[in-house]
């Protein structure tokens, strides 16, 4: 642009160039002809420059202009001419927002040269060793020969290749951009159509969303019923042909459903889904009862087996499916009585079995006998120990009045009675409570597991009287049994302290069983401890008469004074029987609150019985002399004070109260 306006006018003998081209700038790079920006120029146009209808002026003095003109025509396009023609922006326009503002040809050359200034002519360029007139020449010169002339034939035709190659490329072009817009044309048909088809999917979901709640609906209020009526093929052969187990228990709850529900439901409408469903349902049940009857009745036999552990059957076999037992006591009540009859006879059969066998184990245990010389009066008592068959063996010796450590039956934590065989192998001597001890604990263990067993196996279908009805009839003979063997092992011994732990053994088990909440065996406890408490009862009374009568035995008249003074005034051997005597009493009965047992009474008269013959005995020893005689009777009841001075518990306190108040009243009178 700075060269223009150095130059200032034309060069000579050049044509003035159109007023669009006058007032642009000048590159000093050589221009590219009009013949080698032909093809590109025009090929950046549109399609239509060679419309259908219009011919290409060879002829025109402008052949770029022609092109230019040419492009913005119509050519029949709308599609084209809405986004090309008619949205394109102005060249001129673009070219002067990217160049700056075009000048006016009639602006004077004074305005454009009053824009140089000295330092514009001061710059240093590489113009190629030319001086800036010379570069000013040389590009006008360029510029003169760039200036449109004439076409000749001869330029024509050998431009006509050129130009046919030109129109051979628009018109693939217009045939492309043809095809595009069929193509598109089409695109848009296909659109519109997939467009439709979306809607119509649309609205095919919808309705497939309605009809999917409306069947989530039907199905949540219909699926209950119609699972309630249905019966699959595989319930149908599991309880059929299965193997009757936990998961054949569950299918058979499944089944016993349906057929509740089917039974209340035809009551109240009859349907032909329940009337289809019906006689399979009562078929199938009738098969299920069948294959329990067979299950209960196999497991019933088997608690005949010998040497078998029937607990083990129950656990296992039993409880594992009470489900059965309800399921036949609800469809066939005759027949569930008479399962349940058949296993009450067989465990009636296994425990009177199982504990005569372990009596006659017991009963070879070697037990010490106390007879009626082992009674607190009699003056030669011989200890003896027998078999309880009746054989008698003389043995060492044994104190028929001293507790010991035969108090430990009662305060051993060992809940286990011993077994058969240990019992026919003992060869050592024991009191009697050791086999009331072992005999009892075993039965009530069996009652106990026994009757846990029926209240879980038979309830709810029976009640509870129903099922304590049951226990005893199991386990009536087995109480005999027991109760026989208490009465043989108390019916001829003197054993006092025997038999009171025998007492004692019998409440620990009721409270045991209290506390296991087995009442079905109360009747037991109380029929043995009927049994124990006459015979304590005799064997205290039998102590008193006896030294009832050794103290009537004592001389009436007063001895002499030889006799008198050779008499010693140490305890009497009865003082020292009674007192271990009521030692052992005391220790057995610490844990009593009160006087209502029978044993306190029988105490309190043998106590008195014994102070009176203390009294007899020591008028008798010492006659006039009531010194002597006051000194003997402290002795004595200092030495049964000290026996039981370590004994606790309210009655023991009440005898050591007593027997102290003696001690102290003979002892100030001394």
């Amino acid at each position: 642009m700075w060269l223009d306006r150095f130059a200032g006018q034309h060069p000579p003998g050049s044509a003035p160039l159109p007023p669009n081209i006058q007032n642009r700038s000048h590159s000093p790079l050589p221009r590219r002809t009009s013949s080698a920006r032909g093809p590109y120029v025009t090929s950046q146009q549109r399609p239509g420059i060679l419309s259908r209808g219009s011919s290409l002026s060879l002829a025109s003095n402008d052949s770029s202009s022609s092109l230019l003109g040419a492009s913005k025509r119509t050519n029949g396009s709308a599609l084209k001419q809405s986004t090309i023609v008619g949205d394109a922006p102005d060249p001129e326009a673009v070219l002067a927002r990217i160049l700056g503002p075009l000048h006016d040809p009639a602006t004077s050359e004074e305005d454009q040269t009053r824009r140089i200034t000295e330092d514009d002519l001061d710059l240093d360029f590489d113009f190629g060793g030319l001086s800036l007139h010379e570069l000013a020449a040389a590009d006008v010169g360029r510029a003169a020969a760039d200036t449109y002339r004439p076409q000749t034939v001869e330029d024509y035709e050998r431009d006509k290749v050129k130009f046919e190659e030109l129109h051979q490329s628009i018109r693939a072009c217009d045939d492309i951009l043809s095809s595009v817009e069929s193509n598109l044309t089409s695109f848009r048909n296909d659109l519109a159509a997939v467009s439709a088809d979306i809607e119509s999917l649309q609205a095919r979901s919808s309705a497939l969303n309605v009809r999917l709640e409306n069947r989530k609906a039907v199905e949540k209020a219909l699926g209950p019923i119609v699972e309630e009526l249905s019966v699959s093929p595989v319930v149908v052969s599991k309880i059929s042909e299965g193997h009757i187990d936990e998961a054949w228990v569950k299918i058979l709850a499944e089944v016993d459903k349906r057929l509740m529900a089917q039974r209340k439901s035809s009551q109240q409408t009859l349907s032909k889904a329940l009337a289809d469903v019906g006689p399979l349902l009562e078929k199938l049940v009738l098969k299920a009862v069948e294959r329990i009857r067979d299950f209960l009745v196999a497991q019933i036999k088997a608690l005949r087996s010998p040497n078998i552990n029937a607990q083990i059957i129950q656990q296992q076999n039993f409880l594992k499916f009470k489900d059965l037992f309800a399921f036949l006591h609800r469809h066939q009540p005759v027949l569930a009585g008479e399962i349940c009859q058949a296993y009450l006879n067989t465990m009636r059969w296994y425990y009177v079995n199982q504990f005569t066998r372990y009596q006659k184990a017991l009963e070879k245990l070697k037990l010490h006998v106390l007879d009626k010389s082992d009674v607190l009066g009699h003056e030669d008592t011989s200890r003896k120990t027998t078999v309880l068959s009746g054989s008698k063996i003389t043995t060492a010796p044994h104190d028929a009045f001293n507790l010991g450590r035969r108090i430990e039956v009662l305060k051993t934590t060992n809940q286990l009675a011993i077994s058969s065989y240990l019992a026919e192998e003992d060869r050592s001597s024991h009191y009697l409570e050791v086999p009331f001890r072992n005999f009892n604990l075993a039965l009530i263990d069996n009652a106990t597991a026994e009757y846990s067993f029926l209240a879980a196996f038979f309830s709810p279908s029976l009640s509870f009287a129903t099922i304590s009805r049951h226990f005893n009839y199991i386990f009536e003979p087995t109480f005999a049994v027991g109760q026989a063997l208490t009465r043989q092992l108390v019916a001829d011994t003197y054993d006092g302290l025997g038999v009171l732990l025998c007492v004692r053994l019998n409440q620990h088990l009721a409270f045991e069983l209290q506390r296991r909440r087995v009442p079905a065996a109360d009747g037991y406890i109380n029929g043995t401890a009927m049994a124990l408490w006459p015979r304590l009862q005799s064997i205290m009374d039998a102590h008193t008469e006896s030294v009832r009568v050794l103290a009537a035995a004592l001389p009436a008249r007063a001895p002499s004074a030889a006799s008198a003074k050779a008499a010693s005034a140490a305890p009497h051997v009865v003082t020292q029987r009674f007192g271990q005597l009521l030692h052992g009493i005391l220790a057995l009965s610490a844990e009593v609150g009160g006087d209502d047992e029978p044993v306190v009474a029988s105490l309190r008269r043998l106590r008195n019985e014994v102070e009176t013959f203390l009294a007899k005995a020591s008028q008798a020893s010492f006659g006039p002399d009531k010194r002597k005689r006051d000194r003997f009777l402290y002795n004595n009841y200092s030495l049964i004070l000290t026996i039981i001075s370590d004994v606790s518990g309210k009655l023991a306190l009440e005898e050591q109260e007593h027997f102290e108040a003696l001690k102290t009243g003979y002892q100030e009178a001394g």
